[in-house]
């Protein structure tokens, strides 16, 4: 059965663009049939431990001597990435916080991302994910394009590039909507109306995404 692994880190439960595209993903993902499976999870709600132990950066048996991991920690990072290797297509909704992902989300990435085991270390079939979809919503509260002051302030998109392309070998697909905060505070009006027409045309591409991938 496609397995679509979706995951949300927005802090904002009720108004966030990011929930609105991944939804828009999942529902589409959902709709192309009975088969197709989401498997959730909300890292702003049910969220995970940051590493407990720094062993916990290795599998077992590239740890330091003496190394004592907390085993439920170990367990729980052994679910996370079965389920992350389980997943057909992953989805991650990646708010911009402070110009980088959120610390929930982070958290997550530090259990998954393990040398040996989902990434490369010392062998050539160590990326169980190499080239599956990996599809990320980001949203922004202002705009970081080419030529304006913030040009470069965003260190969201490059470090999941980073980490789920070029480490974990994963074909990266980036869905993004700007000027999010153009609702809350005093901005001219095109930037309202470039928000909306950002919003409405990520919606469309996440639909689209999840046909085209499922």
């Amino acid at each position: 059965m496609p397995t679509l692994l979706h995951l949300d880190s927005s802090a904002d439960l009720r108004a966030s663009r990011s929930r609105a595209v991944t939804a828009a993903f999942a529902d589409a993902w959902r709709a192309l049939g009975d088969d197709h499976v989401v498997v959730r999870r909300d890292l702003h709600v049910d969220q995970l431990p940051h590493l407990s132990d720094a062993s916990l950066h290795w599998p077992p048996r590239l740890r330091p001597e003496g190394a004592s991991p907390d085993p439920a920690h170990e367990a729980l990072q052994h679910e996370l990435i079965a389920e992350l290797v389980a997943a057909d297509v992953l989805l991650v909704g990646a708010p911009l916080y402070n110009y980088t992902v959120p610390s929930t989300l982070k958290a997550w990435i530090d259990n998954v991302h393990l040398p040996a085991v989902t990434a490369p270390f010392d062998g050539d079939d160590q990326q169980p994910m190499l080239g599956r979809p990996a599809v990320v919503v980001t949203s922004r509260g202002g705009s970081y394009d080419a030529g304006s002051p913030t040009e470069g302030w965003d260190h969201a998109v490059p470090v999941l590039d980073q980490i789920l392309g070029k480490t974990l070998g994963m074909a990266v697909e980036v869905i993004e909507t700007n000027l999010t905060l153009s609702d809350l505070l005093p901005m001219p009006p095109e930037a309202r109306e470039r928000a909306d027409r950002e919003l409405a045309a990520a919606l469309e591409t996440a639909a689209e995404s999840a046909r085209r991938l499922g």
